[in-house]
């Protein structure tokens, strides 16, 4: 079986009211908009941003680590009006001796409790097992991060504990918590929902 590999391509994946693209210079000033408000950075691990080039300087930069094979970013695209709303991906994977990649994902705050992001869940699931055949997907959570352990335990995902001080930021050392989902139990969940259909 061959082995999963980007190459700075970063396909269109279609959902029903959102479409993941990917994110280029031209995006800036609408990527902006969602990455310099501190209520959408506030879990993530970028400061908010003061200017609209910090963003192009960030889109620029994550579209090189999707060549380098180290990560893969996706603008979050309203179908019905193009608008930009937040962005998604992974923020790196472990083929050799693990098969399992972490995913990252912010929204405009304009967008939540929309029901979005559990579109955008979906899609990222089915790439990352079925195009880059993970065998287990993570994410870290800051732990005061209520909406986003929600969503994640909607779709079945562990919550498998607390890494003390896993993280540094401009704050200082940061406790995240880790939840995983494995392709055995994201298949069971699609079959069931499958013959429930």
């Amino acid at each position: 079986m061959a082995m999963y590999e980007c190459k700075g391509n970063i396909p269109i994946l279609q959902g029903s009211r959102v479409r993941l693209r990917k994110m280029e210079a031209k995006d800036a000033r609408q990527v902006f908009t969602f990455w310099s408000d501190c209520e959408v950075t506030r879990y993530m691990n970028i400061e908010s941003m003061s200017a609209p080039e910090d963003a192009e300087d960030m889109i620029l930069l994550l579209n090189r680590l999707s060549r380098s094979e180290d990560a893969i970013r996706w603008g979050i695209e309203l179908k019905e009006n193009g608008e930009l709303i937040g962005s998604c991906g992974f923020n790196h994977w472990q083929l050799d001796g693990a098969f399992k990649g972490e995913i990252g994902y912010e929204l405009s705050r304009l967008h939540w409790r929309k029901g979005y992001m559990s579109e955008v869940l979906g899609l990222l699931h089915a790439f990352g097992f079925e195009t880059m055949r993970l065998n287990r997907i993570e994410a870290m959570v800051d732990p005061r991060n209520e909406p986003s352990q929600r969503l994640l335990e909607a779709f079945g995902w562990t919550r498998e504990g607390l890494l003390r001080q896993v993280q540094y930021t401009s704050t200082g050392y940061k406790d995240m918590l880790i939840y995983s989902l494995l392709y055995e139990e994201w298949l069971r969940k699609e079959k069931g929902a499958y013959a429930n259909s």
